[in-house]
C-alpha cells in the first residue's frame, strides 16, 4: 500500500517513509491510497478475538512489507503488555443503552498509550534493521507527551524532544514528563498555548534541510501510524456488540485524531453509526459544523486542557475527503488558514460532514456540574475530557442505539479539578503518587522556533 498526500503535491511512499516523515514535504497529512476493505464476514469474526488479535487484523493490511506476521505479532503483544486490563479498554456501563468505554489502562493512564506504545514498537523494530538514528519532535497539550516519554524513553535510534505549554497542563501530566532521566529525551516549557506549541513543530518541519539534517521526524496524531493504531479500539469495541444494533461513540476531541480514527473505522467496516464530536470552550470544531467557517480563536484555559486547541489538524484529512481528494482545493484552504485564521466549507459539504458527525460543546460550569452528577448518580469518577464526552453523549442519545461515550484519562491526572467538582479526596495511583517527590528536568522555552532550532543543535 502506498500513501499520498492531502494537499496532492507530494510523491507517494510506502508505510516506512510515513512513519518516519510524519509530514508530507508539501506540508500535508499522508492518508493511504485506498482503504483495504476487511469485509462484512472478516468484522463479524471479531466477536471473539483478544485486543491484539484484532489489532493485528486491522494493522496488517496498512503495513506493507515494512514487517514480517512474526515481527508484527511481537510489536503488537509487547506495546499492550503494560496496560492493566486483560481487554486493554473497559466497557463500563451507565445504562442499558450508555456505556462509558475507558482507554486509561495503560502505562500513562490516559488514551494517547494505544497508538504510542503501538508506534515505538514499529520505530524500534524499523530502525533496528536499518541502523539509523532519528529525531522526534512532539508538541502535546498534556496527554500527548507524557505517552511518548514513557513509549521511547530509552530506546536505541532515537532522540525525543517534547513540547508543552507552560502553565496549562495539569501538574500530573507535566511531572509525567519532567521526572523523566532517559537520556534520549528532553522536556520543553514553552510560553505559549498548545497551538503555538504545534506552530513551533511544523515550522521545524517546514525547514526542510534542518529536518533532513537531523532525521526528524513527529509522532503527533498527524502521524498515520497513530491513527490506525487508534481505529483498532473502535473496532474492539463495536464487536462486543451485536451487529443489529447501531452504535454511536461520542469522542471529547480537539484535534480530530481520535474521533477521525473512529471514522476510519466505520469506513472499514466497523459496526459505528454517528460520530459526536465533544469539545470544551475551545470549540473550533462544533463552530465549524454549525457555522461552515472553520475559523480559529483564542485558546481558553480549560478543566479539561487536552482539549484546549484552535487548530484541529487532523481536520486536512476530513477535508480531503470531504472535496473528493482535490489537493489543490485542501491546499489553497490550508493557505488561507495560515494567512487570513479561518476558511470557508460550501454548504454542500457542510451537509455531508453532519451526515457522519454530530457534535456539541460543554461550558466549564458543566464540565464540573457533570462531573458531580456521574460520581452522584452512578458512583463513577470521571475525568473534565471524560465529562464533557458524557455530556455530550446525552444530548444526542437515542433508545434504539447504543452510545459510547470515550473515557480518555484517568481522573486522578486531573485531581484538583474532579476534587473540586464532587467535594471529595481521591486517591492517587501508585505510580503517580511517586512523582511528587522526583525531581522534575524541563527546557524553558520563549515562543521562538529558533531558540529549539538552536537547542536541538547543541543536542544533536
Amino acid at each position: 500500500m502506498l500513501y499520498k498526500s492531502t494537499r496532492g503535491g507530494a510523491k507517494r511512499i510506502s508505510f516506512q517513509g510515513v512513519l518516519f516523515s510524519g509530514l508530507a514535504a508539501d506540508g500535508g497529512l499522508y492518508i493511504p491510497d485506498h482503504l483495504p476493505k476487511l469485509g462484512v464476514m472478516d468484522v463479524s469474526k471479531f466477536v471473539d478475538k483478544s485486543y491484539e488479535e484484532v489489532a493485528i487484523s486491522i494493522l496488517k493490511p496498512f503495513l506493507g512489507d515494512l514487517f514480517s506476521e512474526e515481527e508484527l505479532q511481537t510489536m503488537v503483544y509487547d506495546a499492550y503488555s503494560g496496560f492493566r486490563k486483560r481487554d486493554r479498554c473497559e466497557l463500563v456501563s451507565l445504562s442499558e443503552n450508555h456505556k462509558v468505554l475507558e482507554l486509561f489502562h495503560g502505562p500513562t493512564f490516559a488514551f494517547k498509550d494505544f497508538a504510542m506504545q503501538m508506534i515505538a514498537q514499529m520505530f524500534h523494530q524499523a530502525l533496528k534493521k536499518i541502523r539509523k538514528s532519528i529525531t522526534i519532535i512532539v508538541a502535546t497539550s498534556g496527554d500527548t507527551g507524557a505517552a511518548a516519554v514513557q513509549a521511547f524513553r530509552n530506546l536505541e535510534f532515537i532522540n525525543l524532544y517534547v513540547l508543552f505549554p507552560k502553565d496549562r497542563i495539569s501538574e500530573i501530566q507535566r511531572r509525567q514528563m519532567t521526572t523523566e532521566t532517559a537520556s534520549n529525551v528532553s522536556v520543553v516549557s514553552v510560553n505559549g498555548n498548545f497551538d503555538d506549541c504545534q506552530s513551533i513543530v511544523k515550522s521545524i518541519f517546514n525547514d526542510t534541510s534542518f529536518s533532513e539534517r537531523i532525521a526528524l521526524t513527529g509522532v503527533n496524531s498527524i502521524n498515520w501510524a497513530r491513527i490506525i493504531s487508534q481505529v483498532v479500539y473502535y473496532f474492539f469495541t463495536a464487536s462486543r456488540f451485536s451487529s443489529n444494533v447501531k452504535v454511536d461513540f461520542c469522542v471529547p476531541t480537539g484535534n480530530f485524531g481520535n474521533i477521525y480514527a473512529g471514522y476510519v473505522a466505520k469506513k472499514l467496516g466497523a459496526n459505528i453509526d454517528k460520530l459526536i464530536i465533544a469539545t470544551n470552550q475551545n470549540d473550533i470544531l462544533h463552530r465549524t459544523l454549525i457555522s461552515g467557517r472553520y475559523s480559529k480563536g483564542e485558546v481558553f484555559k480549560t478543566f479539561s486542557p487536552s482539549m484546549d486547541i484552535q487548530v484541529s489538524s487532523n481536520f486536512e484529512r476530513m477535508i480531503y475527503e470531504l472535496y473528493q481528494g482535490n489537493g489543490n482545493i485542501v491546499a489553497r484552504k490550508m493557505r488561507e488558514l495560515h494567512l487570513k485564521g479561518s476558511y470557508g466549507i460550501e454548504e454542500d459539504i457542510l451537509n455531508q460532514l453532519g451526515e457522519e458527525f454530530y457534535s456539541g460543546t460543554v461550558s466549564e460550569e458543566d464540565t464540573l456540574a457533570e462531573i458531580r452528577n456521574v460520581f452522584e448518580k452512578y458512583n463513577m469518577i470521571i475525568c473534565p475530557h471524560t465529562a464533557v464526552g458524557t455530556k455530550v453523549s446525552r444530548e444526542f442519545f437515542d433508545k434504539e442505539k447504543i452510545t459510547v461515550s470515550l473515557a480518555t484519562a484517568h481522573p486522578a491526572k486531573f485531581a484538583e479539578s474532579v476534587e473540586k467538582a464532587i467535594k471529595t479526596n481521591i486517591s492517587l495511583p501508585k505510580s503517580l503518587e511517586k512523582l511528587s517527590v522526583k525531581e522534575e528536568k524541563v527546557v524553558e522555552a520563549p515562543n521562538d522556533v529558533n531558540y529549539l532550532k538552536d537547542l536541538i543543535k547543541r543536542e544533536y
